[in-house]
């Protein structure tokens, strides 16, 4: 096995090189004359399916201590959608699923489709961030799950805001894949010293870092596949954690007993063979994480030693979290509770002290509005959905004055036909396992409002299906999320609850961050109930009865 030094001087390498310099002088030579080494350069490190409630932080002790020790902690950040292509794109537009309408991870659900790059990509941030705030911009790695289909452009599409794209064909992968170079394919193999992504990774945010101009202030995106399935670790991590099993935490292996049919329909306890499985996945996702722990080092070290790090803002966090076992369903995300909606989100940077710790409210609709405050971008100017957390960070924020609460939104996902491996289940679910436990229907279809408030912290959701099923949760009481109130919480709560989750539903800019039912400035009005989801409410009145 090569060294990791060798990799820097690779064939495929040095073509990567000599694009990034000819792509960085094309761009760039023709920018202003100012210097701009006040301005706050700003890197964001996305990763894929890396969750922070089942311990998914405890491989990343280096991300840990130069971001999180370094900066502020964020113990409440969710995300709009706990799948990879919807919550992308509100990573990328500041916008709930409605809104940005990326429904699932196919073409037809609006991933990185035709329709999306005409609608919603010319305003994302990263365009915003380039043709309005001057800012040299790069990404390298996993965009949208369908970016480089044949029938979205293929990987010749260069997203706009990118001065410099290196942008995955498809899904994470770790060897045999395709890169788009600036728009045109470059291949990869199964060589460690030169293919492993998150390496090859590493080393093209490097290469940016130490080539682009001096200039301009730059935002720098890099979008790893780890801890993502396949779980391929680098050969020098492939044995640590041999002993490691997936936390037996109160909700593993057990029977979702008052939740909606598909987490119900989950064999329990899970086949000896199901838990191996699970298992063997929790070992490799931490093995994979190794390579992430290295990278942000690697960034962090070249920045310092490039004298940029003090007014560079540094973000970590991930696209949606992830279950391993949680009420025995075996590996996926896609649900409802903490374990697949909460995420890390670790950020560092100019007048962020250091060893600070924040429990309030962020989503990851914040991220691009937060990203467009650092530079000096009007946020009002936008349709995004979100809000800036800057003044969080910069100590300039208290909980009275922020947000009570959120929206997540999900639509499942069925096949029409039967699977054959478990033709009992009928057509309309899917992602179903061996044992026939099936991790998606049509109809897990469900929009939550996610409350935390000096007096609440509470998980309010209805699902879009003939039962109108609605699970609520006392999280400071039930932190696993073992027992669904709908049936017992106070009538009153839930028609607030109803009614803000259908505003939430509908909103879109200013009026998704309007107060919510445990904001003392809440205002509440029966008699403002909206006539066309009027059946939702007797519905529910009669479903809880």
């Amino acid at each position: 096995m090569k060294k990791m030094g060798s990799f820097r001087c690779s064939g495929p390498k040095m073509f990567s090189f000599l694009l990034i310099c000819v792509t960085l002088w094309s761009h760039l030579s023709g920018s202003s004359g100012a210097s701009s080494s006040r301005r706050p350069n700003i890197v964001l490190i996305l990763t894929d399916d890396l969750d922070v409630a089942i311990g998914g932080l405890n491989p990343l002790n280096k991300t840990k201590k130069l971001i999180g020790d370094a900066g502020m902690t964020f113990t409440n950040a969710f995300v709009a959608s706990p799948l990879c292509c919807p919550s992308r794109a509100s990573i990328l537009t500041g916008k709930y699923p409605h809104n940005h309408h990326v429904i699932n991870n196919t073409l037809d659900g609006n991933c990185s489709s035709k329709a999306w790059q005409k609608s919603e990509e010319p305003h994302t941030f990263p365009a915003l961030l380039k043709a309005s705030a001057g800012y040299q911009t790069f990404f390298a790695g996993k965009y949208l799950n369908q970016y480089g289909h044949s029938e979205a452009g293929g990987v010749e599409h260069i997203p706009p805001g990118w001065s410099y794209w290196v942008g995955l064909d498809k899904n994470s992968k770790y060897y045999n894949y395709t890169l788009s170079v600036n728009g045109k394919a470059q291949k990869h193999g199964a060589d460690y010293s030169k293919d492993y992504l998150t390496d090859l990774l590493a080393n093209m945010s490097l290469d940016f870092l130490q080539y682009k101009t001096s200039y301009q202030p730059f935002f720098l995106m890099v979008s790893t596949p780890a801890p993502h399935s396949p779980w391929t670790a680098a050969p020098q991590y492939q044995n640590r954690f041999n002993n490691t099993k997936a936390p037996r935490d109160p909700n593993f292996n057990v029977h979702g007993k008052d939740k909606h049919w598909l987490i119900r329909q989950a064999k329990t306890p899970m086949s000896n063979s199901s838990i191996q499985f699970l298992d063997d996945a929790f070992r490799g996702r931490w093995q994979t994480l190794l390579s992430v722990d290295d990278l942000v080092e690697k960034i962090v070290k070249r920045l310092e030693v490039r004298g940029e790090l003090n007014n560079t803002y540094i973000f970590f966090t991930s696209d949606n979290g992830y279950h391993t076992g949680q009420f025995s369903l075996p590996v996926d995300k896609r649900q409802l509770y903490e374990f697949d909606i909460r995420v890390p989100l670790m950020v560092r940077g100019p007048n962020i002290k250091p060893n600070q710790t924040s429990k309030m409210l962020v989503a990851n609709v914040d991220l691009g509005p937060t990203i467009l405050d650092i530079a000096g971008y009007n946020v009002n100017k936008t349709q995004m959905d979100g809000m800036s957390f800057l003044p969080i960070m910069e100590g300039k924020m208290n909980s009275s004055s922020w947000r009570t609460d959120i929206l997540v939104e999900y639509e499942g996902e069925g096949r029409n036909k039967s699977d054959p491996a478990c033709p009992l289940l009928g057509p309309g679910v899917s992602e179903c396992f061996p044992d026939c436990v099936c991790e998606d229907s049509y109809n897990n279809t469900y929009a939550c409002v996610r409350t935390i408030a000096p007096s609440s912290n509470l998980q309010y959701c209805e699902f879009d299906d003939n039962e109108v099923f609605v699970e609520v949760y006392n999280v400071t009481a039930d932190p696993y999320q073992l027992t669904n109130i709908a049936k017992t919480i106070d009538k009153e709560v839930l028609e607030k609850m109803n009614h803000r989750l259908m505003m939430l539903q509908s909103c879109s800019g200013q009026s998704c961050r309007t107060p919510g039912v445990y904001d003392p400035r809440y205002k509440f009005d029966p008699r403002q109930m909206f006539t066309s989801h009027s059946w939702r409410l007797s519905r529910l009145r009669q479903t809880l009865k």
